[in-house]
């Protein structure tokens, strides 16, 4: 992977793309102390495309397949989306609050949007990822944590903060592959 940067928030290098949206706020008076990993194919179980996109800066059809009915009017964002061949979009800046958690905690302290940073991969809950996708987060995870050292090792999964709620990135991402649990 190319050499990425931070500066002010986002991520630089030639493997990022800029997709600034309307779905943030200012984050409240919290440090960064979480990274929250999820996933997302849109429509279910196909890759590629533009709907990742669209559905984050709020111009998806609806009308465009079935599934994006419901979804279509949602406001939701991510910090970061990394597609299946490593490819990462970032649509929030990181010192702002992307809303990609919706009802959660972590460790007892509620509302993760207030204090995580999102990062959608390319996926489905029942299939890996891809050799790309983790060398994205390795390239990304070492610049998060020298910029946010209260995050060193708070890297949960989207079902861990909202159990019952949300199942993703499900059982076939490795931890391991990111440096994290045995």
């Amino acid at each position: 992977m190319s050499a990425l940067s931070l500066v002010a928030g986002w991520l630089n290098g030639p493997s990022v793309r800029q997709v600034p949206t309307a779905n943030f706020n200012v984050r409240p008076q919290h440090e960064i102390s979480l990274v929250v990993i999820h996933c997302i194919s849109l429509p279910p179980y196909e890759f590629g495309g533009p709907y990742v996109d669209q559905l984050f800066t709020r111009t998806l059809d609806g009308n465009a397949h079935p599934y994006f009915k419901d979804i279509a009017p949602l406001e939701l964002s991510s910090h970061l989306f990394i597609n299946r061949d490593g490819g990462i979009t970032q649509y929030v800046s990181f010192l702002d609050r992307a809303w990609h958690a919706g009802r959660s905690s972590y460790r007892g302290q509620p509302e993760c949007n207030d204090y995580g940073i999102g990062i959608e991969l390319e996926g489905t809950d029942d299939q890996g990822f891809t050799d790309a996708q983790y060398d994205a987060l390795n390239a990304i995870l070492p610049l998060l944590y020298a910029a946010y050292p209260d995050i060193q090792d708070r890297v949960a999964s989207h079902s861990e903060v909202a159990p019952g709620r949300k199942t993703d990135p499900g059982p076939y991402f490795d931890y391991r592959r990111i440096g994290l649990r045995s």
